[in-house]
Formats: C-alpha cells, sequence, structure tokens
C-alpha cells in the first residue's frame, strides 16, 4: 500500500498510466483509446484495486469523490474516481450492490454526450438493449432532451412523442469491456442481483444534449441522491473484497 495518500487529481501511478494510454489523439481520445484503456484496467486489476485502497486511505481524497458522486434512483451508485484535463477523461465506479431482487439499473432508454468504455469488474455480467426511433411499431415513449436548458442544464426538457424499436441486446459477461458512442440509445442493467461493479473510462463531451425517453405516465422527476463518505468506504471495502478473493475476470 502507497505510505503517500494521494489527492483525488494527484500524482498518483494509476491515473497516469491511464492516461498514458489515451493519449494516441491528443487531449481528446477516441473511441479507440477509450477501448484500449478500459482492457488496460482489466489486465492490471491488482494495480486498479491497489488505487482503490490508497483513496480509500486518503480522507482528502474519500470527501472529494463523494461529493461528485451519487446514487441513482434505481438503487445503485454512480462514483467519480478521477477526472483527467490532459487528456480530458474521466474514471467512474457503478456499483450494484446485493440485493434481493435485480436491479433495474439504467432503465430509461437514454443516450450519452459522451463515448465511453466500461469493464465489467466483479459480478456475472450486464444486459443492454439498444434501440432507434421508428414510423411504425415499437413502443411509444415520450422524448426529452438533457443539457437543453442553459438555465438549468440538469433538466429534462420536452421533445415530443415517438416509438422505439429494439435494434440489440448485447449482454457484457464479467472480464467483458462494452463500448459506447454518443449515437447509441440504450438501457443497461445487471444480469443478477449480485454484487455488480462496473469501470467506465469516459472521454471528453461531444453534444451539448442528449435524449432520455420515459414510458407515458412516467414522471421525468427523477433526482438522483447524495452518497456519502460512508457510503464510498463501504461500496469500495465490497469491490475489494472480492478482488481480493481472486474473483477472475
Amino acid at each position: 500500500m502507497s505510505t503517500t495518500p494521494p489527492v483525488v487529481n494527484g500524482d498518483h501511478p494509476f491515473p497516469r498510466q491511464l492516461a498514458e494510454a489515451l493519449r494516441g489523439n491528443g487531449s481528446r481520445p477516441g473511441l479507440d483509446q477509450l477501448r484500449a484503456t478500459a482492457e488496460y484496467i482489466r489486465a492490471h486489476r491488482g494495480e486498479f484495486a491497489e488505487w482503490l485502497r490508497d483513496l480509500a486511505d486518503a480522507p482528502t481524497a474519500v470527501a472529494e469523490i463523494a461529493k461528485r458522486s451519487y446514487w441513482h434512483p434505481n438503487g445503485f451508485a454512480k462514483i467519480v474516481l478521477h477526472t483527467g484535463v490532459e487528456p480530458e477523461f474521466r474514471v467512474r465506479l457503478h456499483v450494484w450492490p446485493r440485493s434481493e431482487t435485480v436491479s433495474r439499473g439504467e432503465s430509461n432508454p437514454h443516450s450519452h454526450r459522451w463515448e465511453f468504455a466500461s469493464h465489467v469488474l466483479t459480478g456475472t455480467g450486464m444486459h443492454m438493449v439498444e434501440f432507434a426511433e421508428t414510423a411504425d411499431g415499437g413502443k411509444p415513449f415520450r422524448r426529452y432532451r438533457y443539457g437543453a436548458d442553459p438555465a438549468n442544464p440538469a433538466a429534462l426538457v420536452a421533445d415530443g412523442e415517438v416509438r422505439l424499436r429494439r435494434r440489440a441486446s448485447p449482454h457484457v459477461q464479467s472480464g467483458d469491456v462494452y463500448t459506447c458512442d454518443t449515437s447509441i440509445v440504450h438501457t443497461v442493467r445487471p444480469v443478477d442481483a449480485g454484487l455488480t461493479a462496473t469501470v467506465v473510462v469516459q472521454g471528453p463531451r461531444r453534444t451539448s444534449t442528449t435524449v432520455v425517453y420515459c414510458e407515458p405516465g412516467e414522471s421525468d422527476d427523477q433526482p438522483n441522491f447524495d452518497l456519502t463518505r460512508a457510503d464510498f468506504e463501504e461500496l469500495v471495502t465490497t469491490v475489494l473484497a472480492k478482488l481480493d478473493c481472486g474473483v477472475a475476470p
């Protein structure tokens, strides 16, 4: 374990190595570089675990990470471990704690303003459904734009009624890497109710807005919840216990 606790965006060896893996496209890494970086994490799980331990041992780091992280309304944690400027990227840890029922995950079809690559760190895997708007068939949804209101960038702005059809249903198993660009509209949930954790390497923002779809009658008011320092420490301890047990990808 490191004898010098890192600051959140400080000179820790592991995020520095990730930044090096992303430099193939200058300061704005593309999807190929994001995939390569997620694959680097997969190949260096021990070093990733050591970084998590170092972060958890640094009170300043824990406080800063908790401040910019949150609980999704469907019961899983989005933890921003690192933010980088040159190159521009983020590393997030998504954790679905063990529960009695399978989490709904991110159950509203949505796209992203940035590209990302995700590695299933522990758990059975993730189930995704990809959608496309269609003139015929499909299911009705209300479309919203996220980021379209300058006064409140987090607001969902109504953008008409559409129909969506399923276009693909990729399954990502434990240890796999999944990539996603800004054109993909999808839902994401863990395969089962056991502990599942993924590491997301997020690239720079490519678009100013993105889309979110809600079924008719479903509220668009789905607030996130604060993630505390105690939450962070408990979640990281649980994930590290799985990694220490030698759970293979």
